[in-house]
Order: structure tokens, then sequence, then C-alpha cells
């Protein structure tokens, strides 16, 4: 089975950390990774930098552009994950754009994420039709997950399609606009996360895009499997050191 569908099925809400790979220095990532591990998180997105992240806000933007100044690239990202199955036995998501998948060769990637143990991919920009048509047996067949992204106007009919095709988890975004920290969720937030769980997906959600602390983490999974953080955790990582994560980590959990 999956790591992902595993961990889905632990009697706990789940935390998801989001992280740009090769940011704050390019040599980063295994020793975020195993940090994360360490300090009780239950899964982690590692960001491949792109130059043009449209569903990103700020924060991420800026760690992408630093990432690839210090000259992160996927095949870099790939080197550095080689053996990372040896130390890290959490699910872990690549989440990036389409377009330096495509330049890779769709079929390569996959088959490069299958080999070092990568569990499943977040692709923002590729829509759900074109993966059903295209790529989703390709996915399959080298065991990757691919999660969607739903938002406060998708409507219920894709909602509903997106989940007969999904095998994993739904990336539930909380609102309307791009990725960063939050302090609270309102009204239109909390309906909309009463929605969704009224609709008796097959898949459960996983809220992401404004949660930051532990009130909105709470929030989020009342009704959520869990939840993610990736703006805040990476204003954190740029002030503070990889062994600090546990610190940042026990103020969520709180």
């Amino acid at each position: 089975m999956n790591r992902i569908n595993q961990k889905l099925e632990e009697n706990k809400k789940l935390l998801s950390i989001y992280f740009t790979a090769g940011y704050p220095s390019v040599n980063d990532t295994v020793s975020i990774l195993k940090e994360l591990e360490k300090s009780g998180v239950d899964m982690v997105e590692i960001g491949l930098p792109f130059s043009d992240p449209l569903a990103d806000g700020p924060t991420i933007q800026e760690s992408s552009t630093l990432a690839l100044k210090n000259g992160m690239t996927t095949d870099l990202l790939f080197e550095q994950l080689k053996d990372i199955r040896e130390s890290v036995s959490i699910p872990l998501i690549i989440m990036g754009y389409f377009n330096p998948m495509m330049q890779y060769g769709v079929d390569k990637f996959c088959q490069k994420c299958a080999e070092i143990g990568i569990d499943g991919l977040i692709i923002p920009d590729l829509p759900v039709d074109v993966y059903h048509d295209q790529f989703q047996a390709i996915f399959e067949k080298h065991g990757l997950i691919n999660v969607f992204l739903i938002t406060p106007q998708t409507s219920e009919e894709r909602i509903r399609f997106i989940d007969s095709i999904s095998s994993g988890f739904i990336y539930m975004v909380s609102s309307a606009s791009t990725t960063g920290a939050k302090n609270t969720f309102g009204e239109d937030q909390s309906s909309y996360f009463e929605k969704i769980a009224a609709m008796n997906l097959k898949n459960p959600q996983i809220v992401g895009f404004g949660i930051s602390n532990a009130e909105t983490f709470n929030q989020a999974t009342k009704k959520a499997k869990g939840a993610i953080i990736g703006s805040a955790f990476i204003k954190y990582i740029s002030a503070n050191p990889p062994e600090k994560i546990s610190d940042f980590v026990e103020g969520i959990r709180s």
C-alpha cells in the first residue's frame, strides 16, 4: 500500500508541511526532511521550485526564486533524495508545476520519483481532465498518487469527478486566494469546510492555504483529515536552523 494511504488510515489529524527544495540553502533539503520526521510531522510536500509559481503567495514565490538562484534543479533534487528512504519513512510528495515535469519527460519523471521513494505528486496547473485522459496510466504504472486541488469555487460536479479518479486525499484549498499564512478563518471558510464534509466524498480531505498556527490547524481539521502548512514554515526556517524545527511543530500541535 502507498505510504500516503497508510498514513490516512491512522486515527489522528494529520499535519503535513510544505517547504521549497533548495531553500534556505541548496543543501538543506535532506536535513529539513529528517528534522520534520523527527518532530512528528505526518507527511511532507517538497516544493520543486519554478520560475512562475502562479498558485503561490509572496513567501513561497520568494523561496522558489532563491532556491533557483541557489542552483536547485529537478536533477539536483533527485540526486539529493536518492537515499532518502534510508533515513525518512513518512510519506513524501513532490509539489510542482507541470512545465518542468514535461521538460524532464512525464514518464521519466514519474519513474525517477518511484525509484527514490516519492509517494505522490501535487501539480496545481495540471487540469484534472488532461491528467485523466493523458497521464493517469503513467502515474498509476509507477505507483504514484496524484493529488488534486479543490477551492470554494469548484463546482460540486467537478469535485465529485475529482473524487472519482483520486486514490489518496483531496487537497482542499481554504480560499480562492494564493498561498499565505492567516491567523484565523472566518465564516466563509467554516461553511465551506462543512459543505465539503457533508458531500461524504470517498477520499479524505486535507486543508491547505492560510494555516499558520495551532488555531488555524484546529479549525481546518474539525471537518477534514488534516492540514498543510507552507508559508508559515518557510518563514520559520528562513530565520531558524533545521534543529529548531521541533519548536515550530510543537507550537502547531499544542
